[in-house]
Protein backbone atom coordinates (compact mmCIF):
# COMPACT_ATOMS: atom_id res chain seq x y z
CA UNK A 1 0.00 0.00 0.00
CA UNK A 2 2.84 1.87 0.94
CA UNK A 3 4.08 2.31 -2.89
CA UNK A 4 0.58 3.16 -4.38
CA UNK A 5 1.20 6.94 -3.29
CA UNK A 6 4.60 6.94 -4.17
CA UNK A 7 3.66 5.52 -7.70
CA UNK A 8 1.09 8.78 -7.91
CA UNK A 9 3.87 11.21 -7.63
CA UNK A 10 5.82 9.92 -10.14
CA UNK A 11 3.21 10.09 -12.44
CA UNK A 12 2.27 13.49 -11.57
CA UNK A 13 6.04 14.70 -11.75
CA UNK A 14 6.74 13.01 -15.28
CA UNK A 15 3.32 15.17 -16.40
CA UNK A 16 4.28 18.35 -15.29
CA UNK A 17 7.77 18.19 -16.66
CA UNK A 18 6.43 16.86 -20.34
CA UNK A 19 5.05 18.96 -22.80
CA UNK A 20 1.61 18.45 -23.50
CA UNK A 21 1.59 16.33 -27.29
CA UNK A 22 -0.75 19.67 -28.25
CA UNK A 23 2.10 21.85 -27.38
CA UNK A 24 4.44 19.72 -29.50
CA UNK A 25 2.08 19.54 -32.63
CA UNK A 26 1.79 23.06 -32.30
CA UNK A 27 5.67 23.90 -31.94
CA UNK A 28 6.36 21.64 -34.65
CA UNK A 29 3.82 23.40 -36.62
CA UNK A 30 4.98 27.08 -35.79
CA UNK A 31 8.69 25.73 -36.75
CA UNK A 32 7.83 24.53 -40.11
CA UNK A 33 5.88 27.90 -40.88
CA UNK A 34 8.36 30.16 -39.49
CA UNK A 35 11.09 28.40 -41.03
CA UNK A 36 9.71 28.98 -44.26
CA UNK A 37 8.69 32.53 -43.78
CA UNK A 38 12.46 33.32 -42.97
CA UNK A 39 13.41 31.25 -46.01
CA UNK A 40 11.46 33.37 -48.10
CA UNK A 41 11.33 36.71 -46.62
CA UNK A 42 15.17 36.64 -45.30
CA UNK A 43 16.76 38.21 -48.33
CA UNK A 44 13.73 41.27 -48.47
CA UNK A 45 13.56 41.82 -44.88
CA UNK A 46 17.16 41.37 -43.23
CA UNK A 47 19.18 41.66 -46.26
CA UNK A 48 19.95 38.56 -47.40
CA UNK A 49 21.24 36.77 -44.28
CA UNK A 50 20.40 33.18 -43.92
CA UNK A 51 18.19 32.78 -40.75
CA UNK A 52 17.35 28.81 -39.93
CA UNK A 53 14.52 28.23 -37.25
CA UNK A 54 16.10 25.58 -34.99
CA UNK A 55 13.41 25.44 -32.22
CA UNK A 56 10.26 26.44 -30.80
CA UNK A 57 8.88 25.95 -27.35
CA UNK A 58 5.19 27.18 -26.99
CA UNK A 59 4.28 27.67 -23.51
CA UNK A 60 1.03 25.61 -21.65
CA UNK A 61 -1.55 28.19 -22.48
CA UNK A 62 -0.31 28.13 -26.25
CA UNK A 63 -0.26 32.48 -26.14
CA UNK A 64 3.71 32.43 -26.28
CA UNK A 65 6.18 30.66 -28.35
CA UNK A 66 10.30 31.24 -27.90
CA UNK A 67 11.44 30.82 -31.48
CA UNK A 68 15.45 30.06 -31.22
CA UNK A 69 17.15 31.24 -34.58
CA UNK A 70 20.60 30.02 -36.11
CA UNK A 71 21.78 33.20 -37.98
CA UNK A 72 24.48 33.20 -40.98
CA UNK A 73 25.28 36.73 -41.96
CA UNK A 74 27.89 38.99 -43.29
CA UNK A 75 26.80 41.30 -40.07
CA UNK A 76 29.46 40.95 -37.26
CA UNK A 77 27.24 41.66 -34.63
CA UNK A 78 24.75 38.73 -34.13
CA UNK A 79 22.45 40.81 -31.87
CA UNK A 80 21.50 43.66 -34.63
CA UNK A 81 20.25 40.66 -36.98
CA UNK A 82 18.26 39.67 -33.84
CA UNK A 83 16.75 43.36 -33.62
CA UNK A 84 16.07 43.81 -36.87
CA UNK A 85 13.97 40.65 -36.27
CA UNK A 86 12.45 42.02 -33.54
CA UNK A 87 11.69 45.12 -35.84
CA UNK A 88 9.73 42.60 -38.13
CA UNK A 89 8.04 40.88 -35.79
CA UNK A 90 4.13 41.88 -35.90
CA UNK A 91 4.77 41.72 -40.43
CA UNK A 92 6.61 38.19 -39.55
CA UNK A 93 3.23 37.30 -36.95
CA UNK A 94 0.82 38.47 -39.37
CA UNK A 95 2.58 36.13 -42.40
CA UNK A 96 2.56 33.15 -39.50
CA UNK A 97 -1.51 33.85 -38.81
CA UNK A 98 -1.89 33.81 -42.72
CA UNK A 99 -0.62 30.08 -42.47
CA UNK A 100 -1.43 28.76 -39.40
CA UNK A 101 -5.47 30.09 -39.31
CA UNK A 102 -6.99 26.86 -39.81
CA UNK A 103 -4.71 25.50 -37.37
CA UNK A 104 -5.22 28.18 -34.50
CA UNK A 105 -7.43 30.48 -33.50
CA UNK A 106 -4.74 32.96 -32.20
CA UNK A 107 -1.31 33.31 -33.10
CA UNK A 108 1.19 33.15 -29.90
CA UNK A 109 3.65 35.87 -29.18
CA UNK A 110 6.43 35.38 -30.88
CA UNK A 111 9.62 35.68 -28.68
CA UNK A 112 13.11 35.51 -30.62
CA UNK A 113 16.44 33.72 -29.31
CA UNK A 114 19.46 33.30 -30.76
CA UNK A 115 20.25 29.66 -30.77
CA UNK A 116 24.24 29.18 -29.94
CA UNK A 117 23.95 25.26 -29.04
CA UNK A 118 26.04 24.81 -32.09
CA UNK A 119 28.88 26.94 -30.60
CA UNK A 120 28.28 25.65 -27.31
CA UNK A 121 28.96 21.87 -28.91
CA UNK A 122 32.27 23.09 -30.50
CA UNK A 123 33.27 24.91 -27.42
CA UNK A 124 32.58 20.99 -25.87
CA UNK A 125 34.52 19.20 -28.82
CA UNK A 126 37.50 21.63 -28.13
CA UNK A 127 37.45 20.80 -24.37
CA UNK A 128 37.62 17.19 -24.95
CA UNK A 129 39.98 17.40 -27.47
CA UNK A 130 42.31 18.64 -24.78
CA UNK A 131 42.65 22.67 -26.76
CA UNK A 132 42.44 26.17 -25.92
CA UNK A 133 38.66 26.66 -26.43
CA UNK A 134 38.81 30.63 -26.62
CA UNK A 135 41.94 30.73 -29.00
CA UNK A 136 40.88 31.82 -32.39
CA UNK A 137 42.09 29.25 -35.15
CA UNK A 138 42.63 30.24 -38.89
CA UNK A 139 42.37 28.06 -41.81
CA UNK A 140 44.65 28.81 -44.37
CA UNK A 141 43.34 27.92 -47.73
CA UNK A 142 47.09 26.85 -50.04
Amino acid sequence: MDSLPLKIDFINFYFLKMDSVRQNKISRLLLKETGEIFQRESFRLFNGAMITVTEVRASADLSVAKIYLSLFSTINNPQELIDKVNENKSKIRFELGKRVKNQLRKVPELIFYIDDSLDKMERIEKLLKGEDPDKKQYRFIK
